[in-house]
């Protein structure tokens, strides 16, 4: 790490997230990060609880002075997307995060920062460590797994918060307060198919797609990134005629949209297959060169494969995708500039007789959700899928007589002269899924500015974490008083 993220301001912020990044915390194995939070509350003599799925719960008393004040819960998740460049060498089970500043950015190398939503954990930690901060009682709530199926959110049960208003510290761009989000929900097709012995005289190829932008699922989803898997699918679907298949390996989580895929082939048609690659490989390249001008297409030859797809198998699986929808479904009609529905085709893995394929589907309306859904479900069983749905989750119906949202106004105003960005977002956040069993819980997000969130291209504006400081300091100190 970069020693000079360590002077940057503000340096309590800084410090704990730099804290942070050093603890391994990838989704679904987060029992050193809880571990290293329960230390870190417990060290402070706050009361600091685990629930039975894992979330830590931090209880700090108001500041002098703001004993008064509604009780607020501090909230931001621990876990963090795990997403590194091919030719990176990273161990992210056992490697802290490796930092260094870049003009007004804090970035990693070759990896995903953490930043989301690790600003927002080293938020709540510099607060509740403070001895200087005017601060109404705290509650701080650190969920598990909000990035791969917001078990921590779904599983955090009622009577373990008492807070009346939630401060969600998970929103990625420091001129915006999130009022709104969108739901999900995991799609996965598999099938088995016997392999058979790939024809003699044939020649083995390996085609890779590499060097696009990837990205959030659901942030970047409107910005019309390729998608590596279905730009893999493409080229496959083309050379079908001429090509067994042996191995497929694209994407990597639900939440990202894919950078990368790799396929292993056998052919008996070696220089045909080269000019229809080559052909396909130029088109795809031409189309996406504003947006991906890193993007690579590449043909390499190397062992023949022993094993390979059945042609009508083959068929199948591709046409099967190619159905599959990818990116926007729908804009909502009444929120400008929204994207209300869309799907990622995450992840592809054909190997040794199985197929396995991750979508994501997001809506911020439950009905367009499951409508995009069973679309998709019904394309996959046509080719003799099973199809498996789960992990849905709601999304966050906005509130437009919010009282906290009006105190957020108004000191954004205050402070900076000019107004916020009222809005609800394309990704999921714990919001909705929250204000399930705490109801009456006036709940709101915001943060400071981070880009490229869920890829290696992440990265924190530092005058923007300043911004936001600054911002939730004055938050804090005009908390409104409880009813008499």
């Amino acid at each position: 790490m970069n020693q000079n993220i360590l002077n940057l301001e503000p340096k309590a912020l800084w410090k704990n997230f730099s804290k942070l990044n050093a603890v391994p915390r990838a989704s679904k194995k987060e029992e050193r990060i809880i571990q290293f939070m329960v230390e870190f509350g417990e060290n402070l003599g706050l009361k600091t609880i685990v629930d039975p799925v894992g979330n830590v719960i931090i209880k700090k008393p108001a500041s002098k002075g703001m004993e008064d004040r509604k009780t607020i819960v501090l909230q931001s998740h621990l876990d963090m997307v795990h997403q590194k460049n091919n030719d990176t060498n990273f161990d992210f089970d056992t490697q802290g995060i490796d930092m260094y500043i870049d003009g007004d950015w804090v970035k990693a190398k070759g990896t995903t920062l953490g930043a989301d939503n690790g600003i927002g954990v080293a938020t709540i930690m510099s607060i509740l460590e403070s001895k200087d901060i005017a601060h109404p009682a705290i509650e701080a709530l650190l969920t598990i797994d909000e990035e791969t199926g917001m078990t921590g959110a779904l599983g955090l049960q009622a009577g373990y918060l008492e807070g009346e208003i939630l401060l969600n510290l998970d929103t990625e761009d420091d001129d915006e307060i999130g009022v709104g989000c969108a739901g999900g929900i995991d799609i996965t097709a598999t099938k088995n198919y016997s392999e058979e012995n790939t024809a003699s005289n044939t020649v083995g190829f390996k085609i890779t797609v590499k060097g696009l932008r990837g990205g959030h699922s659901g942030m970047d989803i409107h910005k019309d990134f390729g998608n590596a898997n279905k730009m893999m699918n493409r080229i496959l679907y083309a050379l079908q005629d001429l090509i067994q298949i042996s191995s497929i390996d694209g994407g990597s989580l639900r939440n990202a949209i894919p950078r990368e895929s790799n396929a292993i082939i056998a052919t008996q048609q070696k220089e045909t297959v080269e000019e229809k690659f080559y052909q396909i490989a130029k088109e795809i390249i031409a189309e996406y060169q504003t947006i991906e001008e890193n993007i690579e297409i590449l043909l390499e030859e190397c062992l023949t494969p022993e094993k390979g797809m059945p042609k009508d198998q083959q068929s199948k699986l591709l046409k099967a995708v190619y159905t599959t929808h990818n990116g926007v479904f729908r804009m909502s009609p009444d929120i400008e500039d929204l994207v209300e529905t869309s799907n990622n085709v995450a992840r592809i893995i054909v190997k040794e007789g199985t197929i396995k394929i991750n979508c994501l589907t997001r809506s911020s309306v439950e009905s367009g959700k499951m409508n995009l859904t069973y679309n998709i479900q019904s394309g996959f069983e046509l080719a003799c899928f099973d199809v498996d749905l789960s992990g849905s989750y709601p999304g966050w119906k906005p509130n437009p007589n919010s009282a906290i949202l009006k105190v957020l106004k108004n000191i954004y105003k205050d402070l900076f002269n000019e107004n916020a960005n009222i809005l609800a977002c394309h990704a999921g956040l714990e919001c909705g899924i929250l204000g399930q069993n705490y109801p009456n819980m006036d709940m709101i997000s915001f943060g400071p500015t981070i880009k490229g969130a869920h890829s290696p291209d992440e990265r924190a504006s530092i005058t923007s974490a300043q911004k936001y400081w600054k911002y939730i300091l004055e938050i804090l100190k005009n908390i409104p008083k409880r009813a008499a």
